[in-house]
């Protein structure tokens, strides 16, 4: 049986036998992941765009209305992350390149709005460059 497998960083000694790439990161400036406590109840995909609740540590969507600092934009999600039945652990960046036409973000932020939160934290949102080949 084939498996198919994303950009995780957080699989060691997994192995892909097909490896689909989801175009979130866009250059080459170096990641930096960390694992953390996501805890809405639901289904969360890759790049969506995550807030750290102070009280609790835990990382939840971003909403630029809130009020317990998840209002402050802080990481990209890494991978899908079903939170449906209990808080799970996944893989966010917290530094990097990404392509801002990937990221899934609530309604209450615009781009620019992102821009400017995630820019002094080293998250640079960009278009991404694609090359066709004929």
């Amino acid at each position: 049986m084939d498996h198919q497998f994303g950009q995780n960083q957080f699989a060691p000694g997994m192995k892909s036998s097909l490896f689909i790439p989801d175009q979130l990161v866009s250059g080459p400036l170096q990641l930096v992941t960390d694992s953390v406590t996501i805890s809405v109840p639901g289904a969360l995909k890759c790049g969506t765009v995550l807030g750290m609740i102070t009280a609790t540590g835990a990382y939840i969507p971003s909403k630029k209305d809130a009020t317990d600092s998840s209002e402050k934009p802080s990481a990209i999600l890494v991978d899908n992350v079903d939170t449906t039945n209990t808080a799970q652990n996944g893989g966010v960046y917290l530094m990097g390149e990404f392509n801002q036409h990937r990221l899934i973000f609530d309604k209450t932020w615009t781009i620019v709005g992102l821009k400017a939160q995630f820019h002094p934290l080293a998250i640079f949102l960009r278009d991404s460059l694609q090359s066709t080949i004929s």
